[in-house]
């Protein structure tokens, strides 16, 4: 069972998957390795990690010096391929024109999903954040806590390779012992603010990350994860041993042509391929679920994107994993007699408390760093180090204005410069006039690599003005009809975005750093807008109760039992963590239990 073309699908197959990215990579792997038979149906074309990144390439070599055109819409050397916020013939639309209701939809049309673009940051969820009604009396609790979860980020974790340290951080979980691997060195930008952090009560810890330092335990892991199941464990074994640990040479959003760092074709796609049990359906455009009489759904009818000609897979089981609002989106148009305002949609929930993680910046530049030797600091092409939330007394009391936290994310380093390092160089320095020739060089030498900056990313409540519906009126190249957006920040995101402003500025002035940006007092200018830091979630919630929400504890809905939700959509709402880490743990967890439902026959 291999990557096929439409006129090779099987009859039936046990699972029917949308999507090939974290979620339904790892579904995908779950189920084949347990010998069920899988089909994906992945909207982008085929794409191989090993040869067509540009992992080695100067800016100099790149087409149009690498910067961005419509089908690499981060620059060419980023890993993704027709994807962007804008892809011809698929819009979306937003119901309001002021820009702070603006969302921003970045899809990615490729086998392996986002996953060929992302930080790799693999923060767990900590207690709090399964329960923000519990603890601060507004949001959503989810159905599970941390304990039901925390078997599964283990195993996600060894599975991908992850690096960290355990801190015994308050929300921050730590790992199990054994499943991290050794963290890199800190930089000396994140080694210098983690010295002067402390003098305005920043923790600069070691952060986690998916990206081998060393090489797979490949002899004793995969007994871990699979126990029992001698075919699964040399399949993973073998691909395990296919992995390089990181040699700290390039920005992993170039993609890793030696398979460091995770993405899901490197660590899901290629084992589950391996079963034997596995067939990847690329180029094929879901349209909507199809249902039996009963009301079970029986499989999915695809667009063929090569002819437009219309295709259909058939399943026992269906499970959508094509990014949260694709997903939603899907249900949405999935319209019958039994679900005349979309599918699993019983409760009026579908595409309802869309959340994103909230985001500010800001930097300086710090004197301490100018004329620093010459050395390699391209490390692991993200940070080393992150700074935890730890105000979390003052949170429970209502002292700061908003429920949850956020953690900061480093900008700081000598990585590769590109062709705008110099740009203003002059006024930055505080020079009059055109520096050139000689002189040029040596401020630039002096000059690069001493700006350190910060990135925030912190929790979102869900809140009734922030959820996509159909458009009634616009529809994509294939005919489909397209979401339409409705966006809103409450009071609760302004004022963490205050905080953050005003934290990060006393970090950076902590470090005698010169900050050249002046305190704004509409924040709203300096959030980034709704889906751009591209962690958006929700619009299939699951909870306790069918009537307020979507999905149970499963991420099954509950309108239609054999069909299962596993990207972000049935998320209650965002934490100051990163997403992917936890869509493959719930991922993964979800399908032991759809495993298991077909076994007692109840599926």
């Amino acid at each position: 069972m291999p990557i096929i073309t439409a006129d090779k699908l099987q009859d039936s197959y046990d699972v029917v998957i949308v999507g090939s990215g974290a979620g339904g990579g790892q579904t995908a792997y779950t189920l084949t390795m347990e010998g069920l038979k899988v089909l994906i149906l992945e909207a982008g074309r085929s794409f191989d990690v090993q040869s067509e990144v540009a992992m080695l390439q100067l800016p100099s070599q790149a087409p149009l010096r690498g910067e961005k055109t419509p089908d690499k819409q981060y620059g060419f050397h980023d890993c993704s391929i027709n994807s962007g916020w804008d892809i011809p013939g698929e819009p979306y639309t937003n119901a309001s024109k002021e820009p702070e209701s603006q969302f921003r939809w970045w899809r990615q049309r490729m086998m392996g999903g986002r996953t060929n673009h992302w930080g790799r940051i693999t923060l767990r969820n900590g207690p709090y954040d399964f329960k923000p009604r519990t603890r601060y009396g507004i949001g959503f609790d989810w159905p599970i806590s941390y304990d039901d979860i925390a078997p599964y980020y283990d195993k996600v974790e060894m599975l991908i390779g992850v690096f960290g340290t355990n801190e015994g951080l308050e929300n921050s979980p730590d790992s199990s012992p054994g499943v991290l691997q050794p963290a890199p060195k800190l930089r000396v930008g994140e080694l210098y603010a983690q010295k002067h952090g402390k003098k305005v009560g920043a923790q600069v810890v070691s952060i986690h990350r998916a990206v081998l330092t060393k090489p797979q335990d490949a002899e004793t892991l995969p007994a871990k994860l699979h126990p029992g199941n001698a075919k699964a464990q040399s399949i993973l074994a073998d691909s395990m041993r296919t992995r390089s640990p990181c040699f700290w040479a390039t920005d992993c959003h170039r993609g890793c042509s030696i398979r460091a760092n995770y993405d899901s074709q490197t660590v899901h796609l290629r084992p589950a391929l391996a079963t034997g049990n596995l067939d990847i359906l690329p180029n094929a455009m879901a349209r909507e679920v199809t249902l039996d009489k009963q009301g079970r759904a029986t499989g999915i009818t695809f667009i063929n994107k090569k002819d437009g000609s219309e295709g259909h897979a058939k399943g026992r089981a269906v499970v959508l994993a094509a990014s949260s609002q694709e997903s939603v989106r899907l249900l949405l148009n999935s319209k019958s007699a039994a679900f005349p305002q979309g599918l699993a949609n019983s409760s009026g929930k579908v595409g309802k408390y869309i959340t994103d993680s909230v985001s500010s910046s800001l930097s300086a530049h710090i004197p301490a760093f100018e004329g620093m030797p010459i050395h390699n600091e391209d490390g692991a092409g993200g940070p080393h180090a992150y700074v935890p939330w730890t105000l979390h007394s003052k949170n429970g009391k209502g002292e700061l204005g908003f429920p949850g936290g956020y953690h900061l994310e480093f900008t700081t380093g000598r990585q590769m410069p590109s062709l705008t390092t110099l740009n203003g160089i002059e006024s930055r320095l505080g020079h009059e006039g055109v520096l050139f020739g000689a002189k040029l060089k040596e401020e630039a030498r002096r000059y690069y690599g001493c700006h350190l900056g910060f990135g925030a990313q912190g929790t979102m409540l869900p809140n009734d003005g922030s959820f996509c519906e159909l458009d009634p009126e616009l529809k994509d190249q294939w005919g489909i009809p397209v979401l339409r957006f409705h966006w809103k920040w409450t009071d609760f995101e302004l004022n963490q975005a205050r905080h953050q402003q005003q934290h990060i500025r006393e970090i950076l002035e902590a470090m005698g750093g010169k900050v050249s940006a002046k305190p704004d007092t509409d924040i709203a200018r300096l959030l980034k807008k709704g889906g751009e830091v591209i962690h958006e979630v929700g619009g299939a919630i699951m909870g306790s109760d069918r009537e307020t929400s979507v999905t149970n504890q499963w991420s099954q809905t509950w309108d239609v039992k054999n069909l299962f939700m596993a990207d972000g959509a049935p998320f209650a709402s965002t934490a100051d963590k990163n997403p992917t880490l936890t869509i493959m743990a719930l991922a993964w967890r979800m399908a032991d239990h759809l495993m298991d439902e077909m076994k007692k026959g109840n599926i």
